[in-house]
């Protein structure tokens, strides 16, 4: 009656043993799920983001190409009126420069 009570005893365990491991690999089981569930949700947000990182992208492109024409004329204009100032300036100090240089030039130092 001992070797059935111990043969009992080592069923239940076997059991219990078996039971905990379906419980593991359930466990893994759904972890492995949740895992890739999150990746599959990650990797869609980061196409949503991509995709209107893309559109504001566009956006900007075609504002700024769209009146390009304008843009061109614009900054004719304002090189055209740096140049101007440009030669004013040099114009106005060009003698002070030319006597500068007249003045090293002929000047003996010993």
């Amino acid at each position: 009656m001992a070797s059935n009570r111990g043969q009992g005893g080592i069923q239940q365990l076997l059991a219990a043993e078996q039971e905990a491991q379906r419980i593991v690999n359930s466990a893994k089981n759904e972890k492995l799920a949740r895992l890739k569930q999150a990746k599959d949700e990650a990797e869609k947000e980061i196409a949503e983001y991509r995709a209107q990182l893309e559109r504001e992208f566009q956006k900007k492109v075609s504002d700024s190409s769209g009146d390009s024409g304008a843009n061109v004329k614009r900054l004719e204009q304002e090189t055209d009126a740096k140049i101007a100032q440009l030669k004013k300036e040099s114009a106005r100090i060009s003698d002070d420069v030319v006597s500068m240089l007249l003045k090293y030039v002929t000047t003996v130092k010993n």
